[in-house]
């Protein structure tokens, strides 16, 4: 029995058996779409009707198992309503249990990642045997989804209750070890010994040497629960994980649902329930912005290899001037990620702050179990803190991070330059100043341009790099190549005043410092927005970030763009700095901060922020949710579309992704387009009118105006697609 379909290949084994081999033609890795499915039925008209198979040996000719489903599919499918997402979601899950009831033993081998549903294919095989490369998982509800292919059904049947619960409402990837504890699969080899394991496992169940009727009872029959401990296991699951997912990401809790009313009944009762549940959050406007997110990432991803692509060369040895806290986790994330590299400093206090920085970090994963002691020794062996020059001119990338300064930050490029090869690359992580003025100091402007990183940096995903009036595409391919290598998400911006993610933060922080002075309370703002989804509120954000960074910022905007962002009265901001008050760092700001058990500041309320403030703001006044939310957000919207016209980012889904990963802002709302979008753009610019004395900030662009008139979507652009 032979098949050689665009997706599948179908060859006879020595045993009797049949290897069922995956290989999507034209692709990098095994994806499921209408191609799969074409060939999976074709090749299930063979099996069940031959006569003289045993056994059937699933595998993949890729690195990877299955990613999943080719999520470019499922726009067209969802945007045609309920009944054709259950249609198609139906139609796939009879293919799938087509399989799982075949009249002889299925065996997978699982040799890389199987995740979404490339896991549910194997949850339909008999026996499973993992690699011990691979991982798997069921990460729908991370794209606002749940499992549609059988998922929560038989998970919960293979594995138990509190597996699949664990496993789907936190979408995790799960390594094999966890896989083979948690009982879904049933073996684990090195990759080597993969095939012939699970020729193996394979043999011994067409000699009845394992059991295979009980396994597929299990699978096809209801949860062995009675009704108090099934009320006891989903009703306590569904309450964690709603106080952990919060109230904005509904998927989870769907998932678990799918799997409390399908408790009761057999496989093809229950998967339809599940199925029903799918539509349901597949219709969510959290399922198609996280959807978006997920497509916004493959681009960004597409982009940063593109340029690597042009890179001259691979970073071999980096630099990092000026060490701290900033150059420390630099350090830190350049030698993690196996990249060398030199941290010098003018002192060495300073050296010994940054070395201290990246040992912190290092022995958080030690004592979090994801390093050993000597691999920590191996990561830091490759910090190289210093006081001089020495071997400069052997480093490929040199990233400035010195003081916020443009004098300082001249003198030290200029001085550098000299340093290093002709061929090196040199970067500034400035948030605020002119690469373009920066590079005028430079013999080299050429090989200059920024790289911005956020704060912390091991922790925040965003790196701007910034193309300077006289930067060169060499310079930009260099340093976006060494971004990859460090794992970051880099997107290239064009210089200006603040950038991209700062140039849009400082009109929010002006929309904050206006309801301020107007008479809002700035607790009650940080509520409201930390209900819209903004992980923390301005007031709070601004403390983190530093009273004083904050006043430096914003008067670099206002130099930049003194017509909308020139300020007319004394801020907030400007009130605490001159008392004193630099937020977190000081212990003081809006609020006050004290250390917790485990020395981490936590934000308490301080008294006396309201009695400093008073004098510079109207008499304290409620504004409504709805308010506050469009006063905070529509300068942010205005400067962002300024962005994207001016061309200081070159797409809409560019610039979404860069708030998300920068500021963290709300990703089931999709970003501040796929908002715009969502509740129209007409509507948008009906909601700035009555705010347009508030200032240019609240005034929409032309470019808006234009895409109203035509009742245009900036995700309906080719650019912002």
């Amino acid at each position: 029995m032979k098949f050689e379909g665009q997706a599948i290949r179908l060859t006879p084994l020595d045993n009797g058996c049949v290897e069922l081999n995956f290989d999507l033609q034209g692709e990098s890795v095994n994806k499921f779409g209408q191609t799969v499915f074409k060939d999976l039925a074709e090749v299930l008209d063979l099996l069940e009707s031959a006569k003289d198979v045993k056994g059937v040996l699933v595998t993949s000719a890729k690195s990877v198992f299955f990613v999943g489903a080719d999520i470019n599919e499922f726009g067209p499918i969802f945007a045609k309503g309920e009944e054709a997402i259950i249609e198609g979601v139906s139609s796939v899950n009879k293919l799938f249990s087509r399989f799982e009831d075949l009249p002889f033993p299925s065996v997978v081998a699982i040799n890389g990642y199987a995740l979404g549903g490339g896991l549910e294919f194997c949850l339909a095989c008999d026996y499973r045997v993992m690699s011990t490369a691979a991982k798997i998982g069921l990460p729908e509800t991370k794209l606002g989804i749940i499992p549609g292919w059988g998922g929560t059904v038989r998970l919960s049947r293979v594995a138990g209750v509190d597996v699949a619960v664990e496993w789907i409402a936190g979408g995790t990837e799960n390594r094999p070890d966890a896989a083979l504890k948690a009982g879904v699969v049933d073996g684990v080899v090195e990759p080597e010994n993969l095939r012939d394991a699970a020729l193996k496992v394979l043999a011994d169940a067409v000699a009845g040497d394992l059991e295979i009727t009980q396994r597929r009872a299990k699978k096809k029959g209801p949860l062995k629960h009675n009704d108090i401990e099934s009320l006891l296991a989903f009703e306590s699951s569904k309450a964690f994980v709603k106080a952990k997912a919060g109230r904005n990401y509904p998927a989870p809790i769907a998932a678990i649902e799918s799997m409390q009313h399908g408790a009761k009944l057999g496989r093809d009762e229950a998967i339809p329930v599940e199925t029903k549940l799918f539509a349901k959050m597949a219709l969510t406007s959290v399922a198609e912005s996280l959807i978006g997110l997920f497509q916004s990432d493959q681009l960004l991803g597409k982009k940063a290899k593109n340029w690597e692509k042009q890179s001259d060369k691979k970073v071999e040895h980096a630099a990092v001037l000026g060490a701290g806290i900033m150059g420390g986790g630099i350090a830190y994330q350049s030698a993690y990620r196996g990249v060398p590299i030199k941290m010098k400093d003018i002192a060495t206090a300073g050296v010994e702050l940054g070395l201290k920085e990246a040992t912190k970090l290092l022995a958080k994963r030690v004592d979090r179990g994801r390093m050993t002691n000597l691999e920590m020794g191996q990561v830091l062996s490759r910090i190289d803190g210093t006081l001089s020059y020495d071997n400069f001119d052997d480093v490929d990338v040199v990233v400035e991070a010195v003081v916020e300064n443009p004098k300082v930050k001249r003198a030290v490029l200029a001085e550098v330059e000299d340093k290093i090869s002709t061929d090196a690359i040199l970067c500034s992580n400035t948030s605020t100043i002119s690469i373009s003025y920066l590079g005028e100091a430079l013999k080299r402007p050429e090989n200059f341009c920024g790289m911005h990183f956020f704060n912390p940096v091991h922790a925040m995903p965003l790196v701007e790099v910034i193309r300077g009036a006289k930067t060169s595409d060499r310079a930009i391919a260099r340093t976006v190549a060494y971004a990859n290598a460090l794992g970051k998400k880099a997107i290239v911006v064009n210089d200006c005043p603040g950038f991209l993610v700062n140039r849009v933060l400082f009109p929010y922080f002006a929309g904050f410092a206006m309801l301020l002075r107007d008479g809002a309370d700035f607790q009650q703002v940080d509520k409201v927005m930390e209900r819209w989804g903004w992980p923390m509120g301005p007031a709070y954000l601004m403390d983190v970030v530093g009273i004083d960074t904050g006043v430096h910022a914003e008067s670099v905007m206002a130099e930049g763009f003194p017509d909308r962002m020139a300020k007319t009265f004394k801020a907030a901001s400007d009130i605490l700095f001159e008392s004193g008050r630099l937020g977190q760092k000081s212990d003081l700001g809006f609020y006050a901060y004290k250390e917790d058990k485990k020395g981490k500041p936590q934000k308490v309320m301080a008294e006396d922020t309201y009695e400093l403030l008073k004098p510079h703001c109207a008499e304290r006044k409620e504004f409504s949710d709805e308010e506050i939310i469009a006063r905070m957000m529509m300068p942010m919207a205005t400067e962002l579309a300024r962005c994207l016209e001016e061309g200081v980012v070159s797409s809409a889904a560019e610039a979404d992704m860069a708030l998300i990963y920068g500021l963290g802002f709300p990703p089931f709302r999709g970003g501040v387009f796929r908002w715009i979008d969502s509740i129209g753009i007409q509507a948008f610019i009906d909601m700035a009118a009555p705010l347009a004395d508030l200032g240019l900030v609240y005034v929409p662009t032309d470019g808006m105006k234009a895409l109203a008139a035509k009742n245009a979507k900036y995700y309906n652009q080719t650019q912002g697609a």
